[in-house]
Order: C-alpha cells, then structure tokens, then sequence
C-alpha cells in the first residue's frame, strides 16, 4: 500500500492495488465528514460513479491540454516553407553528419 500526502490541502490518498485478472486499486481519500455524508447521501461515493467522474475529469484535462498545446502552437512564428530541393539538400547535409559522426 502506498499513501501520498498532498501539501496544499493536507489530504491523505492512500492507494492499494491488488493484482488478479483485472488490476483494481482501492483508493481511500480523507474528506471533511459533512462534505463525505453529503456525498454519500447523492450517490456520488459509489465505484461507479466515482468512476464515471474520473474518466470524465482526465477527459476533460486532455482536452484543455490539447487546447492549450494547440494554443501555443499558434502563437509561435512558423518557418517559411522549405522547397523541395531546400529539404533535398538538408537530408543531405544530416547524412553527411551522421556519416562524420559514426565514421570518428
């Protein structure tokens, strides 16, 4: 069994994982008792749906993160194209490279 201590909200995950036919981790979090009954109370602190949650929130950080990756893809200045002779002549000059580096 593993345990983390997260710094910033003082909150304990341990995790314990068992290994069988499938992979299952038991995942144990410390949370105030009324924000845990509350839950409780909602459905919320159920396998399936914590589950559900899960899948939905990493999801959903994927996709901000191929947002902001794109994001930052279109502020950068692109190169002007490269004609086919230009790329020609640089696959030459990497390979003459190489060559000098593998034949030292």
């Amino acid at each position: 069994m593993r345990a983390r201590q997260n710094d910033a909200r003082h909150d304990l995950i341990a995790i314990d994982t068992r290994i069988g036919v499938t992979n299952i981790t038991t995942v144990q979090i410390t949370l105030p008792d009324q924000l845990a009954q509350e839950a409780q109370r909602a459905g919320l602190l159920t396998s399936a749906t914590m589950e559900r949650m899960l899948r939905e929130q990493l999801k959903a950080s994927q996709s901000a993160e191929l947002f902001s990756a794109m994001d930052r893809m279109a502020e950068i200045d692109s190169p002007a194209a490269m004609s086919p002779e230009e790329v020609a002549e640089e696959i030459r000059a990497m390979r003459a490279e190489r060559r000098t580096k593998n034949a030292g």
